[in-house]
C-alpha cells in the first residue's frame, strides 16, 4: 500500500516539526515555505522548556548544543541597582538554532522554497494546494503551520484575524566579544529584567552568530516592550526615509535612522545604565507588532492549523517554539494511534490542542495586560491592568515555573 501524503504548509519551525514528525510515523512529506530562501537569518532569541528537549529528542534529534544555560535572574533599577533577584535556571537558544537543528533533518528535496499558496481544495478524497505559480499539490492531509498571517487560516476561517495588543517588541543582539569590563561580563551570564512604568525590557544570553555555543562567541538578546498606538506611531516607525508606509512591519534595514535613535536615547533615560549600554551598541535594532491570536477550530476536513496559525500567545510566556513541537507530536501521534481513522485522529488533535491554545493565550494577555493598558487614561485602567510587582513578573514571565501539562488537562 502507498504511503499517505502530507502537504505542510510553511517552512518555519512549526512546518518542520510537523514534516518530520510525519515522516517519523511513515507518511511521505512535501513542505512549501512561501520565501525563497533559507530562513535560518531570522528570528531572535527564545526561551526553552523541558518539554521543547524532550519532543526533539523522541524525533532522535541531538539537544545538547543547543542553547545558553543561565542560572540567575535579576531585575535593575534606573539607577543601576539590582533591586530583586531569582535563583531559577533555563536554557535560552535561538530561533535559528532550532530551525537549523530540523531543517537539516529533514529532506532537502522534499522542502521548497518560493511556493506562495493560493487556495486550498477539499474533496471526498483528499486536499489540493494551489499556488501562485499556478501548480497544484495532492494529499491526504494538509497542514496550515504558515504563521499569525496564515493564508491557509485566512482560506478556511477568514473571521479567525490577529488581534494588535496595543504594543510592540524591539530587539536587538550583541556580540559577546563586546562585554569587555568584568561588570559587563559578569551581566552577559544574567538573565537581566527592567520593569519602566508600563514597560518592560528582557536581556539575555544566546547562542551567537551561526549559532555558536562557544563561550565568547555567543550572543546577547534584548526584547524592550512599548506602548505604541496603532493608527499613529506604529505607522510612523513602519514608514521608511522615502515616506513610505510598510503596514504593520518593516525590513530592519529600512527602519529609519532617526526612529532608532529615539529608542536608544530613550533607553538611556529610562533604563539602567548597563541595560542601556546594550542596546546602544545594536548594530540593527528591529521591532515586532504584539499580537494575539485564537482559531475556533483547528480541524477542518482534512486541513489543520499548527503553531502560530493556530494560537499566538503574546511571548510573554515563551511557549511559542515549544508548543509549536508539541502542536506536532500530538498530531502525528493522534494519527499513528488511529490506525488509518484520519478523521478521529484529526478531531482528537483538535480538542487538545485547541484547550492547551486558549489557556496559553489568556496566560499572556494577563501578563501583557499592563503594557497594553498604557494607551487608557490611568482612571480607567481595571485592577488587573495595573503594573504587577517586579517579583511576581520575574517569576511568570518566561514561564520558568509553568507546569505547561496541567495546561493541557
Amino acid at each position: 500500500m502507498s504511503k499517505r501524503r502530507a502537504l505542510v504548509i510553511g517552512g518555519s519551525i512549526g512546518g518542520l516539526f510537523a514534516a518530520n514528525w510525519l515522516r517519523k510515523i511513515g507518511w511521505d512529506v512535501a513542505v512549501f515555505e512561501r520565501v525563497g530562501d533559507d530562513l535560518a537569518s531570522r528570528g531572535a532569541g527564545i526561551g526553552t522548556h523541558d518539554e521543547l528537549h524532550a519532543v526533539i529528542g523522541r524525533l532522535g534529534l541531538a539537544v545538547d548544543d543547543i542553547g545558553v544555560w543561565v542560572g540567575r535572574r535579576v531585575c535593575l533599577e534606573r539607577d543601576g541597582r539590582v533591586s530583586h533577584e531569582l535563583a531559577t535556571g533555563q536554557l535560552q537558544s535561538s530561533w535559528a538554532r532550532v530551525y537549523r537543528l530540523l531543517k537539516d533533518a529533514f529532506p532537502a528535496e522534499d522542502y521548497r522554497f518560493g511556493m506562495a499558496l493560493e487556495r486550498v481544495e477539499q474533496d471526498a478524497s483528499g486536499v489540493t494546494a494551489v499556488f501562485a505559480d499556478g501548480s497544484r499539490a495532492r494529499g491526504d492531509l494538509l497542514v496550515g503551520a504558515d504563521g499569525v498571517r496564515s493564508t491557509v487560516r485566512e482560506c478556511l476561517l477568514p473571521q479567525a484575524q490577529p488581534r494588535y495588543a496595543g504594543y510592540v517588541a524591539w530587539r536587538g543582539l550583541v556580540d559577546e566579544a563586546t562585554f569587555v569590563s568584568a561588570a559587563e561580563k559578569e551581566m552577559f551570564g544574567l538573565y537581566t529584567m527592567g520593569f519602566p512604568e508600563g514597560e518592560m525590557i528582557l536581556c539575555y544570553p544566546v547562542p551567537g552568530r551561526d549559532n555558536d555555543t562557544r563561550p565568547g562567541r555567543r550572543g546577547y538578546n534584548h526584547i524592550w516592550y512599548r506602548p505604541t498606538d496603532f493608527h499613529e506611531r506604529l505607522r510612523d516607525i513602519c514608514t521608511d526615509v522615502a515616506g513610505h508606509c510598510h503596514g504593520i512591519s518593516i525590513p530592519p534595514p529600512l527602519i529609519r535612522p532617526d526612529v532608532t535613535a529615539r529608542i536608544k536615547a530613550d533607553a538611556h533615560r529610562l533604563l539602567a545604565p548597563q541595560i542601556a549600554a546594550v542596546v546602544e551598541r545594536t548594530e540593527q535594532l528591529f521591532f515586532q507588532a504584539i499580537f494575539d491570536l485564537e482559531s475556533p477550530s483547528l480541524a477542518l476536513g482534512r486541513v489543520v492549523l499548527l503553531g502560530d496559525a493556530a494560537f499566538v500567545a503574546r511571548p510573554h510566556v515563551g511557549v511559542g517554539v515549544t508548543k509549536a513541537a508539541m502542536d506536532a507530536e500530538c498530531l502525528a501521534l493522534e494519527i499513528h494511534a488511529a490506525e488509518g481513522d484520519l478523521d478521529a485522529a484529526l478531531a482528537r488533535y483538535d480538542r487538545a490542542r485547541r484547550l492547551f491554545g486558549s489557556r496559553i493565550v489568556e496566560r499572556a494577555r494577563k501578563l501583557g495586560a499592563y503594557i497594553e493598558a498604557q494607551l487608557k487614561p490611568p482612571a480607567q485602567r481595571t485592577e488587573a491592568e495595573r503594573q504587577p510587582s517586579p517579583e511576581y513578573l520575574m517569576r511568570e514571565i518566561g514561564t520558568v515555573n509553568l507546569d505547561i501539562h496541567a495546561l493541557t488537562a
